[in-house]
């Protein structure tokens, strides 16, 4: 069972203050979850966390995760730009397809760059020139498997470069008097074990083992990267992160630390894990339909949480008002774009709901509100931060039709 970091009397002082739809995060838990990944690889003493802005790109939250001694990892000149106003140091540019002007604004703001293609090597050095440190973006293609399940396929993904661009790369950077070097890979999205990391790192570990003796380079860093997921599902038992930080541990002393390179630095960048479970999508039931399915129509949509409609993906919802209720139905909750795909659940059985019911929707802390688009007008909606003093503060204020007509050249929309 799903159970919300907020009560329904709680909440029911958010919705007081602040129109449904909202998005609302818990500052405790945060808090609480970045030090626990923290403590997890405290053991290294190097460790970095990289939060990856693009999960949710609130200066509130970055501001929280930089006070729990995180850094950022950026994909954009703008995640940059905002990450560098509210002070981080630590930064990381991973980035694809990217223009000239973002490296050159990567590099004077201090960022390290993590390269995702081997043509990008001679583009940086021909239009930016070549930094003392830079990572280099791993794919080793095939397919990810954990046992006999198969994980994902790396050789379906657009990043990273091949083991043979890798080494040549490393050998090029080498002769062009780059100092440092990091390796990056991101073999699998959203896994529910605690097998992934430790497999991931092993094989990283190694081949770091191979870099040194193919190239006669020492890395200074590996970034794990993403991948590890959040318990979406009710039944699914969420991640174990001391567990995964010591698997990790075990096989940078198995394979890292007998090859003398035992002072590698581990980075992370734990978007989803760091954020999902501690995010909650509040919205009203507005409207009931019955036809060939029963519908519950809401004031959210997927302006506010695209994942269900992108990817079929599964979130959790709890009807605020009747968590005591055994009375069930099973029912379609959509939004009301002009998409039939506009839906935030399908045939989910849930309590008999009515009008005016407030339902949260589960671990939408991530990749929630960035999501967000402007389809049929809609406009994005507000962010609340529910605060370790138990009292609610608005960190990003619910569009309007002025801020959606701001950049329109050429009309007058006034009254």
């Amino acid at each position: 069972m799903k159970v919300p970091f907020i009560s329904p009397e709680e909440l029911r002082t958010v919705t007081d203050q602040f129109p449904t739809p909202f998005h609302l995060y818990d500052e405790q838990g945060i808090r609480e979850k970045a030090r626990a990944v923290n403590a997890a690889f405290a053991w290294n003493k190097g460790f970095k966390e990289y939060f990856a802005v693009k999960a949710t790109p609130t200066p509130a939250i970055l501001k929280i995760l930089q006070e729990e001694n995180c850094g950022v990892d950026c994909a954009t000149e703008v995640e940059l730009l905002m990450s560098h106003k509210l002070g981080f140091t630590d930064i990381m540019f991973s980035s694809n397809n990217t223009p000239s002007r973002e490296y050159a604004y990567a590099q004077k703001i201090g960022a390290v760059i993590n390269l995702d293609a081997y043509e990008d090597i001679a583009y940086l050095e021909r239009e930016v020139g070549l930094p003392e440190t830079i990572s280099l973006r791993y794919n080793p293609g095939g397919v990810f498997a954990l046992g006999t399940d198969i994980m994902d396929h790396p050789e379906e993904s657009k990043f990273g470069m091949t083991r043979a661009q890798l080494m040549d790369g490393y050998r090029y950077l080498k002769d062009r008097g780059v100092k440092s070097f990091g390796l990056h890979a991101f073999l699998a999205s959203n896994t529910v074990t605690n097998a992934y990391y430790p497999q991931l790192a092993r094989q990283l570990f190694e081949l770091a083992v191979e870099i040194q003796s193919e190239t006669g380079i020492s890395l200074e860093f590996i970034n794990l990267s993403g991948g590890i997921g959040v318990n979406y599902h009710p039944d699914q038992q969420p991640n174990d992160i001391m567990a995964i930080g010591e698997g990790v541990r075990q096989a940078y002393e198995e394979v890292l630390t007998p090859a003398g390179l035992g002072e590698v630095k581990i980075f992370t960048e734990l978007g989803r894990f760091m954020l999902a479970p501690h995010g909650l999508l509040v919205t009203t039931v507005t409207h009931k339909k019955h036809t060939y399915r029963s519908y519950l129509g809401v004031d959210a949509s997927s302006v506010n949480l695209l994942r269900p409609a992108m990817y079929g993906s599964y979130h959790h919802v709890t009807n605020m008002a009747r968590l005591e209720s055994t009375e069930t139905a099973v029912v379609d909750v959509v939004g009301g774009l002009c998409e039939n795909n506009d839906k935030l659940a399908r045939e989910r059985e849930l309590p008999v709901t009515e009008i005016g019911d407030t339902l949260v929707i589960h671990d939408t802390g991530a990749h929630g509100f960035s999501m967000g688009y402007q389809y049929n007008a809609k406009l994005r909606s507000a962010e609340i931060l529910w605060q370790t003093d138990g009292t609610p503060r608005l960190i990003r204020r619910a569009e309007t039709p002025e801020d959606y007509l701001a950049t329109v050249m050429g009309f007058d929309f006034g009254d």
